[in-house]
């Protein structure tokens, strides 16, 4: 695996807090590969949410660079980053954030009716994401008629509708039981094996260890360590 795709050189980001300065990423260099599975790991204000919103274009850094597949986000304007937002990267949240009085083809059509897309082929494509996901039997259900697992699998649909390039999965099992938080985790990495969609998570979860190609650890706004899959030693309850 070496296409890279994404290139972070030289990240920093600052908050002011009046008295205080905080230091939520310094000096982040990383490369993330066309098609990998890379999770990132660290205890809450490590920094991973903050490096996770970078890589999304959902905020900027205070110096550096974010570049994917070429294009440089730190050099676009807001309405240049919502239209790259829109057209290359989904995005899969814990909370789901799905719209209660839709059902789950209107939920994963919205983005893409909101893209430009006619109607009728934006309930192709979402019946076409919501079948790939598993889901082609819950078409027409509401979040409030479907189980966390169902309605997560419906934000995973959501955030393929529009053949991104990237998946930004933020904490996507935190709210699901054990065996549900495996399938949506094998759910990603098949994903990912099968379209060439680069998966990036932010978690603390460590089943998602077994499945990524790398684990990316922050630690104080840094990189702690960029490891391997097969150079962890993963025991049950443990990471070695």
């Amino acid at each position: 695996m070496n296409n890279v795709l994404i290139k972070v050189h030289d990240l920093n980001k600052q908050f002011d807090l009046g008295k205080a300065i905080v230091h939520a990423l310094r000096s982040i260099n990383l490369e993330i590969f066309k098609g990998e599975y890379l999770s990132i790991m660290g205890p809450s204000g490590s920094g991973k949410s903050t490096l996770f919103n970078m890589i999304g274009a959902l905020d900027t850094p205070t110096s550096g660079h974010v570049e994917v597949a070429g294009v440089d986000l730190t050099e676009l304007t807001a309405r240049q980053l919502a239209h790259f937002r829109g057209h290359h990267i989904g995005y899969v949240f814990q909370s789901y954030n799905l719209l209660p009085a839709y059902d789950a083809v209107m939920n994963v059509s919205l983005p893409l009716l909101f893209a430009g897309l006619e109607p009728e082929k934006a309930r192709e494509r979402a019946e076409e994401v919501l079948t790939r996901v598993g889901l082609g039997h819950r078409l027409d259900h509401r979040p409030d008629e479907m189980s966390g697992g169902q309605q997560q699998r419906v934000a995973i649909a959501r955030a393929l509708a529009n053949d991104p390039a990237i998946i930004l999965a933020d904490e996507p099992t935190a709210n699901l039981d054990l065996v549900t938080g495996g399938e949506i985790i094998d759910l990603l990495s098949g994903l990912s094996k099968e379209l060439g969609v680069t998966v990036i998570t932010a978690t603390h979860d460590h089943k998602m260890l077994d499945t990524s190609d790398r684990i990316l650890w922050i630690k104080d706004g840094a990189v702690d360590r960029l490891e391997r899959r097969e150079d962890l030693d993963i025991k049950v309850g443990s990471v070695g």
